[in-house]
């Protein structure tokens, strides 16, 4: 969230949208897409500018650039709007967010949300209470006015501080406070013009479908009430609790209290300034699994421009943030997901073993941007541990190969010197399987869409079949190729799903676009009410292994950057911001370690032995 404004993946993304992909509508998309990731400057920027001249003026991506220095160059006027937005996602951002219908009505027309219903037309069209603040498209509370889960408390030592009145609010306990960017609705972009729109990205109304919902919103009720393993995003995403279980006990900041500093002169009474320790406190850790971002802003500071000291902490004392950030992400992926190798035997000429998966998260695994994905690594070795058949294999680019070490289908989607896309017509990808049998077939769980096609009526959104190419665009998701990412435990049927979608302000299509797709009735997969799991046989002719199995391993993956994306950005633009992430993913050491050939490790490694 912090690094959110300084994200070169999202800025490599951006340039493709805004040169390749649809540069007829570069404001549109930059003025969408910094309403998130650079959420301070655009506000502050579009408060100021319509205050001065009434209307609403985007910010630009180049006015991220603008710096103080020297006194009086071009970009100067722009240079605070520009600090704002690469801080990212802010103390003030979520908490100074208002949610719910009373208390959004009350800021509704206020100077600081001017902007606010013009975007929420654009991206929510026909949307109402929290749906209309999808995409980012949240309303901020009074200036001065900020909010924590805490009631009582004293109020003097931020007022000094700060300028800022703390006040208590349950909200920012609740799982609606991150709906807004984490359900992304965004306009399908054609020569231009705006033809449909689509859910890019529905992290929240999977939570909210699944069995990890609590069945409530600032509002009221939901229909169909909590599910089974009701818990917030807060519950999983900041922890309150140490790895023993504790509570964690903190004060809420640390000040120059009366009972605990020196004496000084004019200072506030106690019953202003001392705090008293409270339970509940939360960790702000609040991490995916990107682990390849904070490897790179581990690895080169300088060129994201992050600070590795803080002033008020000399010699680098204190808690290293991205090793915590870092910590937190390996903790996440050890209990996002489980795998385990069931029966193995052999028949005759054959080897079979069965391979199970389950989602451990509150949402699909993978969730997010479409181009994350996770994928099974299957081997089998022989009694001294050498590798003598493998599917999801890779090389050190994490290019999921086969026994030849060539790429297998949909792993490259252009030719090596960006001369060409491979075969676009084909769409190659990986299907879903229910069995696999060849070390050039790897299951892959993830998303993939194709784009609008080159005519000019092309018919896009639901039950829309692929006439296009594969497409990393995110205005350009025509129809969906596939998507068989695992769901969460307890996903609700369809009329369940559209139930809670239109309590919430959406339309129906919400609950339609969070369902699988491509999945070819598989019966391990997709149940309504399920427990998040997937099944695969792996059924391997024994004249294809070279040697005398003795064990086989199966592990999950997962790639927050899979390689084909990456080639698509660099194919794709131009731009500083395409070199810089070249340069970094090209300079990036990755192991020894956790993202050793560019994959995570997600849960154990499953063994079992051959009979």
């Amino acid at each position: 969230m912090g690094m959110s404004g300084r994200d070169p993946i999202f800025f490599a993304q951006l340039a493709s949208e805004i040169e390749t992909f649809h540069p007829e509508a570069k404001t549109l998309i930059e003025d969408t897409c910094m309403s998130c990731h650079a959420v301070q400057g655009h506000r502050q920027h579009a408060i100021d500018k319509n205050a001065e001249s009434g209307q609403c003026v985007p910010l630009a991506r180049d006015a991220l650039n603008a710096v103080p220095y020297p006194a009086g160059n071009p970009t100067a006027g722009l240079a605070h709007y520009a600090a704002l937005g690469r801080d990212g996602v802010s103390c003030t951002t979520c908490h100074g967010m208002v949610v719910g219908k009373d208390a959004s009505e009350k800021v509704a027309d206020a100077r600081q949300n001017a902007c606010v219903k013009a975007r929420q037309q654009v991206t929510n069209p026909g949307h109402s209470g929290l749906a209309k603040t999808f995409t980012g498209n949240f309303l901020m509370a009074d200036p001065g006015e900020i909010f924590g889960p805490f009631k009582d408390p004293k109020k003097k030592p931020m007022e000094h501080a700060t300028g800022l009145a703390a006040a208590h609010s349950e909200h920012v306990k609740s799982s609606e406070i991150c709906a807004s960017c984490h359900t992304v609705h965004l306009p399908v972009l054609h020569r231009g013009e705006i033809i449909g729109h689509t859910y890019e990205q529905a992290t929240y109304p999977e939570w909210a479908f699944s069995g990890y919902r609590t069945g409530k919103t600032v509002d009221g009720a939901l229909p169909g009430g909590a599910g089974a393993k009701a818990q917030s995003c807060q519950g999983c995403h900041m922890p309150k609790t140490d790895a023993r279980g504790k509570p964690y006990r903190s004060k809420i900041a640390t000040i120059q209290e009366y009972t605990s500093f020196p004496q000084a002169e004019y200072t506030l009474p106690p019953e202003d300034i001392d705090l008293e320790p409270r339970e509940g406190f939360a960790k702000h850790t609040l991490v995916g699994l990107n682990l390849y971002l904070t490897k790179m802003a581990q690895q080169f500071p300088e060129v994201l421009g992050i600070r590795t000291e803080d002033p008020m902490l000399p010699s680098r004392r204190g808690v290293d943030p991205l090793i915590a950030t870092e910590r937190a992400m390996l903790e996440q992926a050890a209990r996002a997901a489980a795998i385990d190798v069931g029966a193995v035997t052999r028949d005759g000429d054959t080897l079979t073993a069965e391979v199970k998966v389950a989602n451990k998260a509150g949402h699909k695994f993978p969730s997010g941007v479409a181009f994350r994905r996770a994928f099974i690594a299957f081997e089998v070795r022989d009694k001294l541990g050498q590798v003598l058949w493998a599917s999801g294999r890779t090389n050190k680019t994490g290019v999921i190969v086969d026994e030849t070490g060539a790429a297998i289908a949909g792993e490259t989607w252009w030719t090596p010197n960006c001369g060409a896309r491979i075969d676009p017509g084909a769409r190659a990808h990986q299907p879903h399987y229910q069995v696999i049998g060849k070390q050039s077939q790897a299951q892959i769980y993830q998303e993939l869409a194709a784009g609008p096609a080159d005519t000019d009526t092309p018919h896009c959104g639901l039950g829309a079949e692929p006439e296009a190419p594969l497409t990393s665009s995110f205005l350009s998701i025509c129809a969906k190729v596939k998507d068989n990412r695992l769901l969460p435990h307890g996903f609700l049927g369809h009329d369940e799903r559209v139930a809670i979608a239109t309590a919430l302000g959406a339309k129906p299509d919400l609950a339609e676009e969070v369902a699988p797709v491509g999945t070819g009735g598989d019966p391990d997969y997709g149940k309504a009410g399920g427990d998040g799991e997937d099944a695969i046989l792996y059924r391997i002719p024994l004249a294809d292994i070279p040697g005398e199995p003795a064990e086989v391993r199966a592990t999950l993956y997962y790639q927050a950057i899979p390689p084909f994306f990456l080639q698509d950005r660099f194919c794709t633009a131009k731009s500083e911001d395409t070199r810089r992430l070249y340069y970094l993913a090209g300079k990036l050491d990755t192991g020894p370690g956790p993202i050793e050939n560019w994959k995570l490790k997600v849960g154990q490694t499953a063994r079992a032995s051959v009979p």
